[in-house]
C-alpha cells in the first residue's frame, strides 16, 4: 500500500502498547547467524524474495500468509501448545504466560516439554520473549514468558483448540442471542440456578460465563439433563459448531415438559447458543468445563502407531514389478492407439465419453484405469494437445518408445512426482465424493473427465513427496525385515498425516487415497507395503531405484508363440516395437502380459494397406517367432496379399520422402498441410497433388526444411533433426523446502550491514533509531496498530491526504479494515467514513496525544 504522489505510506505510531513486530524485530537481530540461517531454512518464503532490514523480516514473519504456512508444518503438539497460548494471552493488552501457566491448561504434559515446544516455536519466529503481566510475583515473572505474532488470531480461526467463543462476543455478534439473553438468566435464577441477575446483554454474557465457569456446577446441572444430553454434548468435544433441526427455536425452562429433547433442554439453559436456523455453537466456557479446565486433553509428544499387517517381501516385489510391467505395456498400447486416431476433445476440455469407451475397448480395460493411464501419458508429455485439430496426438520422435524399460518407468514417475495434475480425480465427482468407475461426464456435469482442467490441484507435488516419506518413517518405524514388510493402507498414512501436520490434514484426506493407488500402479507400493523402489524414492535417491529395477524388472520379449489356430501368443511383455508392429497385422485378445494376437483376412489386409507385402509380413514373422510358421498362417497371408492388388493406381504431382515416420504421421493428421491432399502409400513416403515447388513452399512456411531433388523434379525430401537424447525427458525436483545457501549468506550479509550501521533495528516509529528501510514493515506496523485499536475501540489520530496532495489530521474511531479500505466512525461529525488506506500517512492514539 503506497500513498499519494511524495507521501510516505501507512506508518503505525505507539498505539497502546509496544508493537509486536517492534518487539519481534528487536528479538531477531539479537539471534545468531546460526539461528537465522535454521530460521530461513524452515521459513523460506522470509527471505523471497529479499528483505532489506529486520524491521521488513518481522514484519513479514508476522504476515498471514507466511503465518498460515509456518502453521501448516507443525505437528499435533507444537500446534496443541501455540492453541493454548493464544487462548492464554492479550495481545492487545500485553498478557503474556509463562510454560508453567500453559502446563496447567494441558494436563499429560510437564513443564519441561511445554518449555522445548515454546522455545521452538520462538525459533521458527511465531512467538516472541515478553515482559511477564504486572503484578506477577517475582518467583513467576523470573520465568520466561511469551507472547504469539499478532496474526495468529486471524490464522487459526474461530475456535482455536475447538472450543467455541464467549459469551461476550456471542452476544456482541449474534442480535438473536443477545436480545434472549438477558430473559434467558431470569429464567435460570426462578428455577433455582445460583447465577448473577442481569439488566442487559453484555451482564447476561458475563453472568453466564461466570456460572458456566466452574466443571463441578455444570456436571452437577447435567445430572439432570434428559437422556442422551451427554452423547449430544461430546459430538462437540473437538469442535464447537454442530448441526441441529431447527436451532433457532424458541425454547423455554418454564414451558418445557417431561418429554423434553436434549437440544432444546441445552439451547433453555444457555449451553448451546443458535447460529441460525441449522446450526448452533458450544460457547467457550462450557467447553472448558466439559475439558475439566483443561484446554488440551489428548496432549502425547509421541505419534500414534497404527497397527499394521504384514507380508512377505517376495510378494511385495513381484506384485511391484508386475504393476510397472502392465503399466509400460498398457502405455505403449495407448500411444499406439493415440498414433492411429488422435483423442478428440470436448469444447469445453477433456475427453468425452465416447472417446474414452472408445479407447477403454482397444485397451480392453475399465475406463477408469483408462483415464488414469491417459492422465498419465499426457503429464509425462508421451501426447500433447494440437491446438489446431484439437486433439490429443503423440508428439513426433518420442524417445520413451526407445528407451530401456526401466528408464521407460523413471521417466513416467519422475514426471508423476512433479505434475500438479491427480489422475486418480478422473471420474470423481467434481465437488470431491468419489465416483464410480465409469462416471465420466462433461465438464459441465458432476464428474471430473480425463485431461479436463477440474483435475489440477497446485499442491499435489507436496502432497505426494509427503506421503511417501509418511509410507517410509512408518516402514522404518515397523521394522522392514528381510522376507516381510509392513503393509499401510489409507487409514495409518492419514493418522500419521494428521499428527505430523494437522493444518493440512484436510488436504492429505481428499487425495491420500488416489495418491496410494497411483503410487501402486508405478510399483512405488506393492502389495500394500512401501516397495524398495518407492523407499529409494521417498530419500530422493532415483539412481538407486533405477539399479533395483534394472536388476529385477525381466527384460521385454523379442519373439511370440505362432499356434496352427491362426494366433501368436505373447509368453510375457513384449519390446514396444514389437507389440505395435503385431497389432498392425493381428488384433489383441484378452488382458495381461500373456496377449494373444489373432490374425484374418482382415488383418491381414489392414497390414498390407500400411505399405507390407506378403513376403515382408512373413519374413516379419520368421524373424520374431520362437517357433517355425505355421502353414494356415503362411496360406493366409499369400492368398489375401494375392487377393488384395499387386498394382496401385492413383493421381499425383510428387511425393515426399522421410526416413522419420513420426514426421510424416504428424505433417498427414496436421491442418496446416490440408491444402496438399497428401496421402500416405508406405511408412515412409506420402504422395500430394501439389507440385514439388508448392509442396516445399508449404513445408518450408511449416518451420521444416525439405529438399527438392532436380530442378523441377517430382521427390521432396524432408529431413529433420532428432532432437538431442534425454532432451525432452521430465527430471523431478523436489519441492523447494529451503533456500540455497548463496541466497541465504546473502541476505545475512544485508541484515549484518543495516544492523551494525545504525546500532539497532531500524523500526519505523521507534525513537532513535535511524531506519525507514522498507514499505512492507511500515505497512504492517500501520495495519497491526489499526486492527488493534479497532478490537480496543480506540480513538486513533490518522494524518490522511486528500485528492490534492494536502494531509489532515483526524481523530476518529476505526471499525473494521479490508479490502485496503477502513471504515471510520468520525465523533465530531457523528457520521461513518471509508478511507482508503494508501491515503493514510501514519496513526497514533488520540490518548496519547491529549498526554
Amino acid at each position: 500500500m503506497q500513498a499519494g504522489a511524495g507521501q510516505e505510506s501507512l506508518t503505525g505510531g505507539n498505539v497502546g502498547l509496544m508493537s509486536l513486530i517492534r518487539a519481534l524485530s528487536k528479538e531477531l537481530e539479537a539471534r545468531s547467524d546460526d539461528s537465522l540461517r535454521a530460521l530461513f531454512d524452515a521459513r523460506p518464503d522470509l527471505i523471497s524474495p529479499a528483505v532489506p532490514d529486520f524491521s521488513a523480516l518481522a514484519a513479514r514473519a508476522s504476515a498471514r500468509l507466511s503465518v498460515q504456512r509456518a502453521l501448516e508444518r507443525l505437528n499435533r503438539p507444537q500446534m496443541q501448545v501455540l492453541e493454548t497460548l493464544h487462548l492464554c494471552t492479550n495481545t492487545d493488552t500485553g498478557h503474556s504466560v509463562s510454560a508453567a501457566g500453559l502446563r496447567r491448561m494441558i494436563p499429560g504434559s510437564s513443564a519441561a516439554a511445554v518449555d522445548r515446544i515454546l522455545h521452538s516455536l520462538q525459533d521458527l519466529a511465531l512467538v516472541h520473549r515478553a515482559d511477564p503481566p504486572h503484578g506477577t510475583p517475582d518467583p513467576v515473572a523470573k520465568q520466561r514468558h511469551y507472547l504469539p505474532v499478532g496474526s495468529l488470531k486471524d490464522v487459526v480461526g474461530l475456535y482455536p483448540a475447538g472450543l467455541g467463543r464467549s459469551y461476550t462476543e456471542l452476544v456482541r455478534l449474534q442480535p438473536a442471542f443477545a436480545q434472549r439473553a438477558v430473559q434467558l438468566v431470569s429464567e435460570l435464577n426462578r428455577s433455582g440456578v445460583a447465577i448473577h441477575a442481569a439488566t442487559t446483554p453484555m451482564e447476561a454474557a458475563l453472568a453466564l460465563q461466570q456460572w458456566t465457569s466452574s466443571p463441578e456446577a455444570l456436571n452437577s446441572l447435567l445430572a439432570t439433563a434428559p437422556e442422551r444430553t451427554t452423547a449430544l454434548l461430546a459430538r462437540f468435544r473437538n469442535w464447537a459448531m454442530g448441526a441441529v433441526p431447527q436451532a433457532q427455536r424458541k425454547a423455554s425452562i418454564t414451558t418445557e415438559g417431561p418429554d423434553v429433547g436434549p437440544v432444546d433442554w441445552l439451547l433453555a439453559r444457555g449451553l448451546l447458543v443458535p447460529l441460525d436456523a441449522a446450526h448452533v455453537e458450544l460457547p467457550h466456557s462450557v467447553g472448558l468445563s466439559l475439558r475439566g479446565g483443561a484446554i488440551i486433553n489428548d496432549f502425547t509428544l509421541q505419534p500414534p502407531v497404527p497397527e499394521l499387517g504384514r507380508t512377505s517381501a517376495a510378494l511385495r516385489r513381484n506384485a511391484a514389478l508386475s504393476a510397472i510391467s502392465e503399466t509400460l505395456r498398457l502405455v505403449g498400447d495407448l500411444l499406439h492407439a493415440v498414433r492411429e486416431q488422435p483423442l478428440a476433445t470436448l469444447r469445453s476440455g477433456g475427453v468425452g465419453v465416447r472417446e474414452m469407451r472408445r479407447l477403454a475397448e482397444l485397451l480392453r480395460i475399465d475406463q477408469q484405469q483408462t483415464g488414469l493411464l491417459l492422465e498419465l501419458a499426457a503429464l509425462a508429455g508421451l501426447i500433447r494437445l494440437d491446438v489446431d485439430s484439437s486433439s490429443w496426438v503423440q508428439p513426433p520422435q518420442l524417445e520413451w518408445l526407445v528407451l530401456p524399460r526401466q528408464e521407460q518407468w523413471l521417466w513416467l514417475v519422475n514426471a508423476w512426482l512433479a505434475s500438479e495434475r491427480v489422475p486418480s480425480l478422473v471420474g470423481q465427482p467434481i465437488n470431491g465424493a468419489r465416483g464410480g468407475p465409469s462416471a465420466h461426464r462433461s465438464a459441465s456435469g458432476s464428474t471430473i473427465i480425463a485431461l479436463s482442467a477440474e483435475a489440477q490441484r497446485p499442491d499435489a507435488p507436496l502432497v505426494r513427496k509427503r506421503i511417501l516419506e509418511i509410507l517410509d518413517e512408518l516402514t522404518v518405524e515397523a521394522g522392514s525385515a528381510d522376507d516381510t514388510a509392513p503393509v499401510l493402507d489409507a487409514a495409518a498414512v492419514l493418522q500419521r498425516a494428521e499428527w505430523s501436520q494437522p493444518r493440512m490434514a484436510r488436504r492429505f484426506s481428499s487425495m491420500i487415497r488416489g495418491v496410494l493407488a497411483e503410487a501402486e500402479l508405478l510399483g512405488l507400493v506393492g502389495s500394500g507395503a512401501l516397495s524398495q523402489l518407492g523407499r529409494a524414492l521417498a530419500e530422493d535417491n532415483p539412481d538407486a531405484a533405477l539399479a533395483i529395477l534394472g536388476e529385477h524388472l525381466p527384460a521385454a520379449l523379442s519373439h511370440v508363440l505362432l499356434q496352427a489356430d491362426l494366433t501368436a501368443v505373447a509368453p510375457g511383455y513384449l519390446a514396444p516395437g514389437l507389440a505395435e508392429k503385431l497389432l498392425v497385422m493381428a488384433d489383441a485378445e484378452g488382458q495381461g502380459p500373456a496377449t494373444i494376437y489373432r490374425f484374418s483376412a482382415g488383418t491381414i489386409k489392414r497390414a498390407l494397406d500400411t505399405g507390407y507385402d506378403a513376403a515382408a509380413i512373413l519374413e516379419f514373422l520368421r524373424e520374431h517367432s520362437a517357433t517355425a510358421v505355421p502353414q494356415p498362417l503362411e496360406y493366409l497371408v499369400e492368398d489375401t496379399a494375392s487377393r488384395h492388388g499387386r498394382l496401385r493406381v492413383g493421381a499425383a504431382a510428387s511425393f515426399v520422402h522421410s526416413e522419420d515416420e513420426g514426421a510424416l504421421l504428424e505433417l498427414l493428421s496436421g491442418p496446416k498441410a490440408a491444402r496438399l491432399n497428401l496421402e500416405r502409400i508406405a511408412p515412409t513416403v506420402l504422395v500430394s497433388s501439389a507440385t514439388p515447388r508448392e509442396t516445399a513452399q508449404v513445408l518450408r512456411s511449416l518451420g521444416l526444411s525439405p529438399s527438392v531433388d532436380g530442378a523441377n523434379g517430382p521427390v521432396v525430401r524432408l529431413r529433420t533433426a532428432p532432437a538431442p537424447p534425454g532432451a525432452n525427458r521430465p527430471v523431478y525436483t523436489a519441492p523447494r523446502m529451503a533456500p540455497g545457501a548463496e541466497e541465504v549468506e546473502a541476505q545475512l550479509a544485508v541484515l549484518r550491514k543495516v544492523g551494525s550501521a545504525v546500532g539497532h533495528p531500524g523500526v519505523p516509529g521507534d525513537h532513535g533509531g535511524s531506519g525507514d528501510h522498507g514499505g512492507e514493515a511500515r505497512t504492517q506496523l500501520g495495519l497491526e496498530a489499526l486492527q488493534r485499536a479497532i478490537r480496543l475501540k480506540q480513538r486513533i489520530s490518522m494524518n490522511v491526504v486528500d485528492g490534492l496532495g494536502n494531509a489532515n489530521l483526524e481523530i476518529v474511531v476505526p471499525l473494521s479494515v479490508s479490502g485496503g479500505r477502513v471504515r471510520v466512525f468520525d465523533p465530531a461529525k457523528e457520521t461513518e467514513r471509508v478511507l482508503s488506506i494508501h491515503r493514510i500517512i501514519d496513526i497514533e492514539a488520540a490518548e496519547e496525544l491529549r498526554q
